[in-house]
């Protein structure tokens, strides 16, 4: 097969692997795996692992930490600090500390069930738990963001924790070769890896971060793109290949040029312009990491497979859920904690292959550790989606505590009548309570981030009279019984402001059957969805992206010279048009003139 050939087939695996699971609404990693075992060796046998496609995989690791260390702030590190520094260290620390005793007791135990003659040494086993410690940030982020919790009690806990994880990273990279070294030089292997990576970091960091500021404005005033990706590119590869000329990792480099463009002005420049390259060649190292497995190895193996994709959930999720609990979080809110963060993590499969590769895991053992990885994150979107399911059956008090929160929100809003509820409390939503408020109308907002609730309690004895008849609470909109609590079925209109279509839908059937009088206004980015919700009985559908639009156009017009009072009619025009609701009262104005 030509390179061009073997070019086009990872391309044409991967768009299909996409498509097919970006429509199952399943995470697009996912579907580079499942391409990679499919078109691998030891599946259909379309393309071998070759040198240059594993070569590429590397970049997509060396962009993924790029990505990671131009993410790195301080300041969010600062406002999450009891979570990253608190729960996130703990985890990592623990599971490291545990789990290559758990897996060398269980050797000892059961030789001849467990891995048969292989021998597991305990640098093979902290190198393994190393890879045990991660999460998939990208599964789980997105899983928290598509279900609008991640301002909620777990979903703060959840980030904090996939924030040191990624943290972590960093000296893992440089634990896991000294752990190859042979058993004598290993203290000094240890010793001098640790030193080259401190003096390493420190120089960079100390030193790097002027050097990186004016080199790159210098780049910038030359108002060249193609010159400015080019330097990019050559500041990420150039400072892996020092990293790894230094006996370190190339994913090392790579993070503190992340970290050193991070503390200039060009961050969010140089994120967009790197994107494409992280996309794609992250895609081929997770389709490289695919074509590792070898199916009828996992199926020969299969009950070791199931024991190490059972196992490793189970510690994982009683493991985060027992610290959560010791952090000061309920049960349900602890239980929620370990379910979204039981699964295997992309940064696993970093640390796996540079495992592998320092040959600390056995050839036989790679596979079945590599499949119950695969299937733990397949598995991730549906323990998600059962996860209360899971906590209400598995703490008998946790109803209890969800019922005494429904019921202290019930008697904030039982007296009120006739309000307009708020279903997110961002910007949108304060913004529409304050409007509604100066025209006397009683409104409830709920939100599932405190720190936006804990800051309108602070202000609210200060704010006027009129501004008093509205109140926020913490809760679930989501939820039926949140909005049963709220006093739906006296309500006089529900407004969605948190943009989330399967979200909306769902409040829209339950609307539908339930509370039927009451009328639903909800915002949306476009009006990509716009026929699916008004099929579904929303009353009205307002996108951002027209009203931006008219906005912008009405200030162009007044710009060029149209006078104040046609660019008024021209708007409203363009409203009546596109809003129901509004198309009767652009006849004539307030006075009755037409």
């Amino acid at each position: 097969m030509t390179s061009l050939e073997l070019t086009l087939l990872y391309l044409l695996a991967a768009v299909l692997g996409v498509v097919v699971f970006k429509s199952l609404k399943l995470p697009p990693m996912l579907g580079y795996l499942t391409v990679g075992v499919l078109i691998g060796p030891n599946a259909l046998a379309l393309a071998d692992q070759s040198e240059s496609i594993r070569h590429l995989g590397e970049f997509g690791v060396v962009f993924l930490m790029f990505v990671i260390g131009l993410e790195f702030s301080l300041p969010k590190l600062q406002a999450m600090r009891r979570h990253v520094f608190g729960l996130g260290l703990l985890q990592v620390f623990v599971t490291l500390l545990v789990a290559p005793v758990a897996s060398l007791g269980l050797t000892f135990l059961f030789p001849s069930w467990w891995i048969g003659t292989l021998h597991m040494t305990w640098q093979a086993s902290v190198a393994l738990s190393a890879a045990l410690a991660m999460s998939s940030t990208a599964i789980v982020a997105k899983l928290l963001a598509d279900r609008a919790e991640l301002q909620s009690e777990h979903g703060r806990r959840v980030m904090g924790v996939l924030l040191f994880q990624d943290i972590a990273v960093v000296p893992l990279l440089i634990l896991i070769p000294a752990l190859g070294a042979p058993a004598s030089d290993l203290v000094q292997a240890l010793l001098v890896g640790a030193f080259k990576g401190a003096l390493i970091v420190t120089v960079l960091l100390v030193g790097g971060k002027r050097v990186m500021h004016a080199w790159l404005k210098l780049v910038a005033r030359k108002k060249s793109e193609e010159l400015f990706v080019l330097n990019i590119l050559l500041i990420t590869l150039g400072l892996a290949w020092l990293t790894e000329l230094a006996g370190l990792s190339l994913a090392l480099g790579a993070f503190i040029a992340g970290m050193l463009i991070s503390e200039t002005e060009f961050k969010h420049q140089v994120e967009a312009e790197i994107r494409p390259f992280h996309d794609v060649l992250l895609g081929l190292f997770f389709i490289s990491i695919g074509m590792l497995l070898n199916w009828r190895l996992v199926l020969d193996q299969w009950p070791l497979v199931l024991v190490l994709s059972f196992l490793p959930v189970f510690f994982k999720s009683a493991l985060v859920a027992l610290l959560a609990n010791g952090f000061g979080a309920s049960k349900g809110v602890a239980l929620r904690t370990g379910l979204y963060l039981a699964q295997a993590g992309e940064f696993g499969f970093v640390l796996l292959t540079l495992t592998s590769q320092q040959k600390l895991v056995p050839p036989e053992l790679l596979n079945p550790i590599l499949a119950s990885m695969v299937v733990s994150m397949l598995a991730t979107p549906f323990i998600i989606m059962h996860s209360n399911w899971l906590v209400l059956k598995v703490i008998s008090s946790e109803w209890l505590t969800q019922s005494l929160s429904l019921t202290q929100t019930a008697a904030k809003t039982l007296k009120i009548r006739d309000h307009v509820i708020v279903c997110g409390y961002s910007r949108s939503g304060q913004n529409l309570t304050a409007m509604l408020a100066a025209e006397n109308i009683p409104t409830v907002a709920v939100d599932l981030d405190p720190d936006l609730i804990e800051h309108t309690h602070q202000t609210s004895p200060k704010a006027t009279p009129h501004k008093a008849r509205t109140s926020a609470v913490f809760g679930d909109a989501t939820k039926p019984a949140t909005l049963q609590a709220l006093g739906v079925h006296r309500a006089r209109a529900l407004v969605i402001t948190f943009i989330d279509t399967p979200a909306a839908l769902r409040l829209l059937a339950w609307m539908r059957e339930h509370a039927k009088s009451v009328p639903v206004i909800i915002r949306t980015i476009d009006d990509h969805d716009l026929e699916a919700l008004q099929a579904a009985g929303a009353t009205e559908v307002v996108p951002d992206a027209l009203e931006g639009s008219l906005m912008l156009a009405s200030h162009a017009l007044a710009m060029v010279g149209v006078p104040m009072r046609r660019v008024i009619r021209i708007v409203q025009d363009q409203r009546s048009a596109r809003y129901s609701l509004l198309r009767d009262y652009y006849d004539e104005d307030e006075d009755g003139h037409h």
